[in-house]
């Protein structure tokens, strides 16, 4: 029989999240034959992927911090400097991080930013959006983008004009394309 008598707790405990993760892990593994045949491999956790642009004088000018995971290459951040953007940087970074993720066995890249960052520039190399979360935080929308890599450049992604945010993707149903 099941007891319907529970406590709800709220308070941060460390020690019954990473309880939690390993539960959840487990369940996953079981219940995934892609998963549970990672298991035990060198696909199984994912591998840092920083790429770093310094100037002359050894100043920090951009970076690309991310990981590679199975196939996939997730760029968690890029960001250029200032005074040293429109330059062609960023699309150097994400160029060499894209390029050791090949090297990697990656065919695929995921990225998220939000509408005043920088969805565009990442249409404008190959990505396609394929989630558009709006007030993520309030009054600003967070978007997904992926690409295949080896694609060539402009590929079908979405585009607008005059550098508005891309629209967002129609929704997603369970059990659909």
């Amino acid at each position: 029989m099941v007891s319907r008598m529970f406590r709800l707790e709220t308070e941060v405990d460390k020690a019954r999240r990473d309880l939690l993760h390993r539960r959840l892990r487990e369940t996953n593994t079981a219940a995934s034959p892609v998963l549970r045949a990672l298991r035990g491999t060198p696909d199984e956790r994912e591998a840092p992927l920083h790429v770093w642009l310094s100037t002359a004088n050894g100043e920090l000018a951009g970076g690309l911090v991310g990981h590679t995971w199975t196939t996939w290459l997730h760029v968690t951040c890029l960001w250029v400097g200032a005074r040293h953007r429109g330059a062609g940087l960023g699309s150097r970074l994400l160029a060499e991080a894209e390029h050791l993720a090949t090297t990697r066995g990656c065919t695929s890249s995921r990225v998220e930013t939000w509408d005043f960052q920088a969805p565009d520039f990442y249409r404008r190399h190959g990505y396609e959006v394929v989630c558009a979360i709006p007030d993520y935080p309030p009054g600003v929308t967070e978007y997904t983008l992926t690409k295949r890599l080896g694609r060539p450049r402009g590929g079908r992604g979405l585009s607008t004009a005059g550098g508005a945010p891309p629209p967002p993707a129609p929704p997603r149903t369970p059990g659909g394309s």
